[in-house]
């Protein structure tokens, strides 16, 4: 049986990559302009967090589920940037809420690795 906090970190993945389904233009205004198709980048971002979710929690994949989910929140890091760079990106959010949302990122990562 997996931690909770396991579970947890999963379902949050899993349920942030469906909602790049439910809500594809909030995360397409997001890219930054230098990184191409915008659309392919949204399904096959959402995919893989559902998939690296799902890889951690099976007790034979979690190591491959959590290497994934820390590459992603590195890969994710331009974008945060580029929100509080880009005032339309930023979807009206606080700009404190932006600047946190980077050591959120590597808080991320540390709760990941705990399972590789």
């Amino acid at each position: 049986m997996l931690p909770w906090h396991q579970y947890l970190l999963g379902v949050l993945f899993i349920a942030a990559g469906a909602f790049h389904f439910q809500k594809p233009k909030i995360y397409k205004r997001i890219i930054p302009p230098y990184l191409p198709s915008p659309s392919t980048l949204v399904v096959v971002s959402g995919i893989s967090e559902m998939i690296a979710g799902f890889l951690l929690l099976n007790p034979e994949t979690q190591t491959i589920g959590a290497w994934g989910i820390i590459a992603m929140l590195v890969a994710f890091i331009p974008v945060h940037i580029y929100m509080l760079q880009n005032e339309k990106a930023a979807m009206k959010l606080p700009k404190w809420v932006l600047i946190l949302r980077l050591p959120l990122q590597f808080a991320l990562m540390y709760w990941a690795y705990l399972y590789t």
